[in-house]
């Protein structure tokens, strides 16, 4: 059974932000006193597997746990253990984390254990300064260490980049070096107009085509067809032998082909990441023991999932196109 949205979508790919916590507070995503939901409206793990197999019943083939930082909730690795039997069973293709690698020296044994074949980790710089400063919080070499235990488990591992005029622009090609060469693809990403922060997104904001035609004067790029799943578009690098992936919601949407929505930790889905309009899954899952009204609200919203986003960056627009910060609903 598939579920097909009002634009003849198929959605296959369920992002599910397990918490709104995280142990960094990147200057782009967070306001460094972050205001987080209150624990008892978070829903239990119980409630989060119970959630997540009436997505897979419907169809999805794709779960990625996001967060915040989906390593900081308690116990996710019984989730995760859990959830791994969809993998088992062939229900589920891929089940699979985006993380900011800072517990990943803790879990990437368990991980991988659990059927998890790959995740994405994201990470903005490789000088210990320029990362301390901009996770506020985070410590680079316990990333590092984190990214050489996935890679020890035989977990693959993306890069996710944001791309920071003037902070990390010029860093992108040794970047780009440094993870091919350790048979990582890395992923640069146009930074987003989502919630309040402290700094100035207009001053941020980079678009990718500037980056790439910054990129072509050192190194060879050729587009090809190659797909995660996600909106990444890939191109071969020729000096490096590996991938580079660009996700450019600003200059170039990539809505004609979303076949995702996104579940934050208290329950609410979220159709499209740039608009405010969401179902409330929690109520129908705590009404009833059986899973009938939580299939139909599922319907429901499947049905009110919106043709596109429609987010700006500029000097006019001095607001984010959503009040939710990144990290309630996990990028």
């Amino acid at each position: 059974m598939d579920m097909i949205d009002p634009f003849g979508r198929s959605i296959s790919y369920l992002r599910v932000s397990v918490t709104d916590r995280c142990d960094f507070r990147c200057t782009y995503c967070m306001a460094e006193d972050m205001t987080f939901l209150p624990k008892k409206d978070l829903l239990s793990l119980e409630e989060l597997d119970r959630l997540c197999t009436v997505f897979i019943e419907k169809g999805v083939k794709k779960l990625r746990l996001t967060g915040g930082e989906p390593l900081v909730r308690k116990n996710v690795m019984h989730l995760i253990r859990q959830l791994s039997r969809h993998i088992e069973s062939g229900a589920l293709e891929e089940l699979t984390l985006t993380t900011n690698g800072s517990q990943l020296s803790r879990f990437a044994g368990e991980l991988a254990d659990c059927g998890v074949r790959r995740i994405n980790v994201s990470l903005d710089t490789l000088d210990p300064d320029k990362f301390h400063a901009i996770t506020r919080w985070g410590h680079l070499s316990k990333v590092m260490e984190g990214i050489d235990a996935a890679q020890a488990a035989g977990l693959h591992i993306k890069l996710n980049a944001v791309a920071l005029k003037g902070f990390n622009d010029t860093e992108i090609p040794d970047m780009l070096r440094w993870a091919n060469g350790r048979g990582m693809d890395l992923t640069v990403i146009e930074t987003m107009p989502m919630g309040e922060i402290d700094a100035d997104r207009t001053d941020q904001y980079m678009p990718l085509s500037l980056l790439r035609a910054n990129l072509e004067r050192q190194l060879t790029l050729t587009d090809i067809p190659f797909k995660t799943g996600g909106p990444a578009r890939y191109v071969d690098v020729a000096e490096t032998g590996g991938r580079l992936g660009f996700i450019t919601p600003m200059t170039h949407n990539f809505c004609e082909s979303c076949n995702r929505v996104r579940l934050t930790c208290t329950g609410t889905l979220y159709m499209c990441l740039g608009q405010e309009d969401a179902a409330d899954l929690r109520a129908p899952l705590r009404a009833s023991e059986g899973n009938e009204l939580l299939s139909n609200a599922i319907d429901e919203a499947i049905g009110r999932k919106p043709k596109g986003h429609d987010f700006i960056i500029d000097r006019r627009t001095n607001r984010p196109s959503v009040s939710r910060h990144m990290s309630v609903t996990g990028g």
